[in-house]
């Protein structure tokens, strides 16, 4: 049934109709559709209670891929769960219709106290409500995968965005690389984003992860993946995942959001530019005739998710800038002696 529930759940609203079931060593439940709880008879002691999301933009397939392939291995008795997982199809109409979204972007609604109307805004409530009670019903570490893909190459096509908290949940950099991530991203400040909803009011450890390009179904190369694949499992059977050198990943610190401000907006460099291209001071980034023009002053910086087509309001791109090696002293307990975050803080 775990194996059907995708298709069900992609083709119809079929999913509608199934319960709960049982697995060898487990028992899962749909909470609604493209929601499903699965819960281990006995929790391992590595394990984290994790809700693994894919789909909040549509036609980001790669991640739900990723996830049909975790599922058959739960049902065929590959992998046996030894940790409550929650798993999470965001946009289900953006997928059917193979869209980043129907009508606005799902992945900036993510606040309790939003007051937006419509089926993406309500599709964001029930979602946060089933992580809120998700996490209450769990207790021990708490962890949430937002799985992504870009629309667009990258300099470093796997990496791991930080939302910004106050607090300072765990991070851990080796699990990042060990899983692939070739770089990681922190956040400046508040994103209202899936994972940041789970870092800011559950102090989860909690990442969007960018997974790659985006492509169709079926023309995903997943062996590309298999780190993260192997993370998936590891999770799923609460074990200690596999590690690398933290040292071995590009940190950067976002600088700045660009906003569109007018329907007069443009970006001054070319669509195909992939995400982490530098550009020197001085370059003129943008033209916005409200807002006026970008230009990049101090030191140079790299734009991550530019894209001029966005809403009236939404963020356009970010800049950031490369932290220096030396600000990021790792402990042979895989564990920052100097968090990146707070070291990027104080460096600028």
């Amino acid at each position: 049934m775990l194996s059907e529930w995708l298709d069900l759940t992609l083709a119809s609203d079929r999913s509608a109709s199934l319960s709960a079931g049982t697995l060898r060593g487990a028992r899962y439940r749909f909470l609604g559709c493209g929601i499903l709880e699965l819960t281990p008879e006995h929790r391992r002691s590595a394990a984290r209670s994790a809700v693994i999301s894919a789909g909040i933009h549509g036609n980001e397939t790669a991640p739900i891929e990723l996830i049909g392939e975790l599922l058959a291995s739960l049902e065929a008795g590959r992998l046996t769960l030894g940790a409550p997982l929650l798993i999470i199809l965001g946009n289900i109409p953006a997928i059917r219709a193979q869209s980043r979204f129907i009508k606005t972007n799902l992945n900036r609604l993510f606040q309790r106290d939003m007051e937006l109307a419509g089926e993406e805004p309500e599709r964001a409530r029930e979602l946060m409500q089933a992580v809120d009670t998700f996490f209450s019903r769990h207790e021990g570490a708490r962890l949430h995968l937002d799985l992504h893909t870009a629309i667009r190459d990258s300099r470093y096509p796997r990496f791991a965005v930080v939302p910004f908290t106050e607090s300072q949940p765990v991070s851990r950099w080796g699990e990042l690389a060990g899983a692939g991530m070739q770089a990681v991203l922190l956040q400046h400040r508040h994103s209202w984003t899936f994972s940041h909803y789970s870092r800011h009011y559950h102090d989860a450890e909690a990442y969007t992860l960018e997974l790659g390009k985006v492509n169709p179904f079926g023309e995903n190369d997943l062996e590309a993946l298999a780190d993260m694949r192997t993370w998936l499992a590891a999770l799923a059977e609460g074990q200690a995942p596999k590690t690398r050198d933290p040292a071995s990943v590009a940190y950067f610190q976002v600088a700045h959001e660009l906003m569109r401000k007018s329907a007069d907006f443009k970006l001054n460099f070319a669509d195909d530019v992939a995400n982490f291209t530098v550009f020197p001071t001085g370059t003129r980034l943008a033209e916005d005739a409200e807002a006026g023009p970008c230009i990049v002053e101090e030191a140079p910086l790299a734009v991550v998710f530019p894209n001029a087509n966005v809403e009236l309001g939404a963020r356009a791109a970010l800049l950031v800038r490369e932290i220096a090696p030396r600000l990021i002293t790792i402990s042979t307990a895989d564990r920052p002696v100097a968090d990146p975050i707070a070291a990027a803080n104080s460096s600028r």
